[in-house]
């Protein structure tokens, strides 16, 4: 049940409210406005506050007024026998009041008018946390994009392949009808999945001719150091889990933690498609372009093997089929 504050210097009142509306709702209640506001301190926010106006010390207006400003999202309302003009309107101004409720109220309407009430708290908390989630995800897109900046300062290359991976990840995620926070939680992933980069020196990325064996080591740690970069940051899907994992491969013969099929993410399994195609057909330091045909058969040959057969199969329809093409960054 949802909690109810009462406050009215009767007793008699707060008595009839305690006993007729306890099995509907959650009711506290005060016989003053002092009293009033020590249980809020004592049990929280509540999302319905009656209140009297005619009240020795403090009145309800001033303290509705007191209430929209600790708790802005509590529904006030206003119970008096003294509904004249200047109660009225000092009430709207000061306590922005949701509803007038003349005594003698009947407890059913006062039931009524607390379902009302209970129903504009929601409202106004679900707009309340949309108004942050907009915000939020406008910051987050704000970070993917600095740590895009980033690594294009160091490796340009690098930045563009992130580019055409997260392309190719969200045209796969939406043919496999993946829903679109999904969708942009993938491209999200995939436009920073190689981010652990930026601490692989850049000899390394853009080194002509095959690595050596310790060099190859390091720069297989990037998806560890993207991990470790992005876990403390408070995003809303485990990005860091998924940049972990794109390299990883279904037999287990990945990298960094040789993980196999059922320890990997679908977001994961997507990137690692994705990626491995935009490489396979797209310049590398150390050789020159496959080419798309040769990336697909390759992929072919893979498919339920090292990478996801649905994912595969997606990937490659979209590709063979021209619905998709690489852009060029």
């Amino acid at each position: 049940m949802e909690k109810v504050l009462f406050v009215d210097d009767e007793t008699a009142i707060l008595n009839l409210i305690q006993r007729t509306l306890k099995d509907k709702f959650d009711i506290h209640v005060a016989g003053s406005a002092e009293e009033g506001l020590s249980q809020i301190r004592d049990n929280g926010v509540f999302p319905v506050v009656v209140a009297d106006y005619q009240m020795p010390s403090v009145d309800g207006a001033s303290f509705l007024a007191e209430i929209s400003r600790i708790s802005p999202d509590s529904v006030r309302m206003m119970l008096t026998g003294h509904a004249d003009f200047e109660t009225c309107v000092r009430a709207v101004n000061e306590g922005n009041i949701f509803r007038f409720l003349t005594k003698p109220c009947p407890t059913d309407v006062i039931e009524k008018f607390i379902h009302e009430g209970l129903r504009q708290y929601r409202l106004a908390r679900m707009e309340r946390e949309y108004r942050t989630l907009k915000q939020w995800t406008k910051s987050l897109g704000g970070l993917i994009e600095a740590f895009i900046r980033l690594i294009a300062s160091k490796d340009p290359y690098t930045a563009g392949h992130q580019i055409r991976v997260s392309q190719l990840s969200a045209a796969i995620a939406r043919s496999l009808d993946f829903p679109g926070e999904a969708v942009e939680h993938i491209t999200m992933a995939a436009m920073i999945h190689d981010v652990g980069k930026i601490y692989v020196p850049a000899e390394f990325l853009n080194k002509p001719g095959l690595l050596s064996p310790s060099e190859m080591n390091i720069v297989k740690m990037h998806p560890e150091i993207g991990h470790d970069i992005l876990q403390p940051i408070n995003f809303s899907f485990p990005i860091h889990k998924i940049i972990l994992q794109h390299h990883e491969r279904l037999d287990g013969s990945g990298y960094p933690l040789g993980l196999k099929e059922s320890d990997l993410l679908t977001e994961s399994k997507i990137i690692a498609v994705a990626d491995m195609l935009e490489a396979t057909s797209h310049h590398r330091p150390y050789r020159p372009a496959k080419g798309l045909d040769q990336a697909i058969d390759e992929l072919r040959d893979e498919r339920g093997v090292k990478h996801d057969r649905r994912i595969a199969d997606a990937a490659i329809s979209l590709l063979s089929g021209g619905k998709f093409q690489f852009e060029e960054t």
